[in-house]
């Protein structure tokens, strides 16, 4: 059964802008520079849209992954989903919403996952919280990005 979690980020920058930045795929090869990943296939700089794919190369836990996204559902500036059509996982979707405020804008990454050889039960207790911290990290390298 899948797992799914979801991380909120308030901040100062426009929904529009960080919805921008969130389909740079130049953006998001920075943002996890600490793995090595890099686009590989598909669209592999600048904005990615509606239908089209990446194919992301990077290390975790010690193992290289390959994990090719596909860009299903996008609703500019308030949602797009990305999901894994071919990769690792059973389940990969992260859905992304952002949200104009008055005085700036919150960002929600809902994910869904599910492992085809663990459990719930390490999805729950290593997978959720690992990919809870590298979105923080990614969000965080966003929000510098845009000052």
């Amino acid at each position: 059964m899948p797992s799914t979690f979801t991380l909120v980020t308030e901040t100062p920058v426009s929904a529009q802008a960080l919805f921008d930045l969130s389909l740079d795929i130049d953006a998001h090869v920075s943002s996890m520079s600490h793995s090595g990943e890099r686009a590989v296939a598909g669209v592999t700089n600048g904005r990615i849209g509606l239908g089209e794919t990446v194919t992301w190369r990077a290390r975790h836990f010690g193992i290289w992954w390959t994990m090719t996204s596909q860009i299903t559902a996008l609703d500019e500036p308030t949602h797009f989903v990305d999901q894994q059509v071919r990769g690792p996982f059973k389940t990969f979707v992260h859905e992304h919403r952002f949200e104009q405020l008055p005085t700036g804008s919150r960002m929600m990454d809902t994910i869904t996952v599910a492992s085809p050889t663990f459990g719930s039960l390490v999805e729950r207790l290593v997978l959720v919280p690992y990919l809870r911290r590298l979105i923080a990290k990614r969000n965080a390298h966003l929000l510098d990005a845009l000052g």
